[in-house]
């Protein structure tokens, strides 16, 4: 399919890539419409794809997806979570429209409904996965075009680009892939320069994953913004003076009346306080004397009681 062509031959960075991703792994099954396919089968059972055909479809694709003129009328559709952010990816890099989650049924067929569409050609990860798109698009003669695995069935499917759909790396790899060469093909992007955008980014992450990467860089960055504060400056050189107090001030004018008065300042604090009694103060009466009247309880002293 790329022919004697030297720049759509595959080079030995992205066998690299292929091998390192698992592209070319299979499963311990095979469609008989994928055996053309199929390399060998290892002694543990598991189907290996044949590289140099896995390149051929991937080019092939990619100059379907070029052929189009309008890059919004390819749609690019994925229900696997593995896949949605590969096909945003693609999507951003090359205009075409994604479709990351549930399929809507009749969005191909039923003109009615809000989210009716008419693309001219269509991309999916997995035919097993996004099987109502491919039926829909069998009903109104639209191209496909799917990743297949060992034992994906290819019914309805047009271009099979044979690779491992059922790892996060391989979907990755796969749709960078392709977004590479279509930018290529559409003199984008040059082939001799590499391409900028990392395959890293077509990757799944996992989003509990991300929320520990960005605690951590917070943490990280918190305790760098401590590190880098200067200490506080402390003079351990100046001594603390002790508290110091003036005996010879003259007393307060009450406390002076009561000590010129004879009473002691202690006691004449609490007066000048709150005037409170002063319990320490000598008795004023004299409970020794004899009652007024003298020992006449009865009487005058003249009465005769008998």
């Amino acid at each position: 399919m790329s022919g004697t062509c030297e720049a759509l031959q595959l080079k030995e960075d992205d066998v690299r890539r292929i091998l390192a991703c698992g592209s070319h792994i299979g499963t311990t099954q095979v469609d008989f419409q994928m055996e053309q396919y199929v390399y060998k089968r290892r002694p543990d059972g598991v189907y290996v794809m044949n590289m140099r055909k896995m390149w051929e479809k991937m080019v092939l694709a990619a100059r379907a997806i070029a052929a189009i003129e309008n890059p919004g009328d390819v749609f690019v559709v994925s229900s696997r979570p593995y896949g949605q952010r590969a096909i945003l990816k693609y999507a951003a890099a090359t205009g075409a429209v994604a479709i990351a989650g549930r399929f809507t049924p009749g969005t191909f067929t039923n003109y009615i409904q809000k989210n009716y569409r008419e693309p001219r050609l269509l991309v999916i990860t997995d035919p097993r996965a996004d099987h109502q798109a491919v039926r829909e698009a069998s009903y109104v003669n639209i191209p496909v075009i799917a990743l297949c695995n060992s034992d994906t069935p290819l019914r309805f499917v047009d271009i099979a680009v044979p690779t491992n759909n059922k790892s996060i790396h391989s979907i990755g790899l796969a749709w960078w892939f392709l977004a590479r060469e279509v930018l290529r093909l559409r003199g984008t992007i040059s082939r001799e320069v590499p391409w900028e955008v990392m395959v890293d980014l077509y990757f799944y992450r996992d989003p509990e994953e991300v929320e520990k990467e960005e605690q951590a860089a917070k943490d990280a960055a918190q305790y760098s913004d401590q590190q880098a504060l200067p200490p506080a400056a402390e003079n351990w050189s100046a001594e603390m003076e002790p508290p110091t107090q003036d005996w010879g001030a003259e007393p307060a004018p009450a406390a002076a009346a009561a000590m010129a008065g004879g009473a002691s300042p202690a006691a004449a604090a609490p007066a000048q306080a709150g005037g409170f009694d002063d319990w320490s103060a000598p008795a004023t009466e004299d409970w020794s004397a004899s009652a007024p009247g003298g020992d006449q309880w009865g009487g005058g002293a003249t009465e005769n009681w008998a």
